[in-house]
């Protein structure tokens, strides 16, 4: 009962972050599952993979409702995206688990600095003209945070939102909304590959989603009424990145 407490209560504040900020979900979900639910390292990654895709699927669906998504962009950066994803998890897999952590902890600190950075959105509020620099931009960058993604089975919301500003010049709140059909492929094809290998736990899984269902209800109403204060909750949040990557670090040190 206690553990099916916390993989609720963990759920709901990854789908609240994935609503809100579009990305950071499984930045807080794998310490989540590691110690607070108490999963094994490669579980953990599999089990938080899943939920974060499920919960970013949930959110996409908020945001399309509300007219945040460029179909054409998002279908880009998640078919080439996925490629990257399914190599980077087998590549994930094949890593000692603890190890694994470690480099995630070290990922954690990259992104904690990168929330840090002031993150304005472009002029462009219409359709993208996918032209052909702007196709290469956003499969390049879809592949590369693909690969990361299933290599250290996060969402990778904070790279794929600047990203998709820097080859679009779209609106920040566009990012945030096309970029969760990108997040909830990425997780998909990293969570099937841990699967594959019976490396997901179900059961939790199912808690952890039903958990960010209605965490990301509340982020995403959250993230429409509070666009301009973002870079705000982006320094908050990275500052928690940092003390979970600092801890995750000291018993990953100690465990060694």
């Amino acid at each position: 009962m206690t553990q099916a407490i916390l993989a609720l209560g963990s759920g709901s504040l990854v789908g609240f972050v994935l609503g809100l900020i579009g990305g950071g979900g499984s930045i807080v979900a794998t310490p989540l599952l590691l110690y607070a639910v108490g999963l094994p390292p490669h579980v953990a990654l599999g089990t938080g993979a899943l939920a974060v895709s499920a919960n970013a699927f949930v959110n996409f669906a908020g945001h399309a409702r509300a007219g945040n998504v460029r179909w054409n962009v998002a279908a880009i950066f998640s078919v080439t995206g996925v490629l990257g994803a399914l190599g980077g998890s087998t590549l994930g897999k094949a890593m000692d688990g603890q190890r694994l952590v470690l480099l995630f902890a070290v990922m954690m600190v990259v992104i904690g600095f990168a929330m840090l950075q002031p993150r304005k959105g472009g002029d462009q509020g219409g359709p993208i003209a996918l032209t052909t620099p702007v196709v290469m931009r956003i499969g390049s960058v879809g592949l590369g945070v693909g690969l990361l993604s299933g290599f250290f089975g996060i969402g990778g919301g904070f790279l794929i939102v600047p990203g998709l500003i820097v080859a679009t010049g779209m609106p920040m709140i566009h990012a945030v909304g096309t970029s969760l059909l990108a997040v909830g492929a990425f997780g998909l094809a990293t969570a099937l590959n841990y699967a594959a290998s019976g490396l997901v736990d179900w059961g939790i899984a199912a808690e952890f989603i039903a958990g960010g269902i209605v965490g990301g209800a509340l982020g995403m109403r959250t993230a429409c009424r509070l666009a301009a204060n973002r870079n705000t909750l982006n320094r908050i949040f990275a500052a928690v990145v940092f003390v979970v990557a600092a801890y995750i670090i000291w018993r990953s040190v100690g465990h060694a």
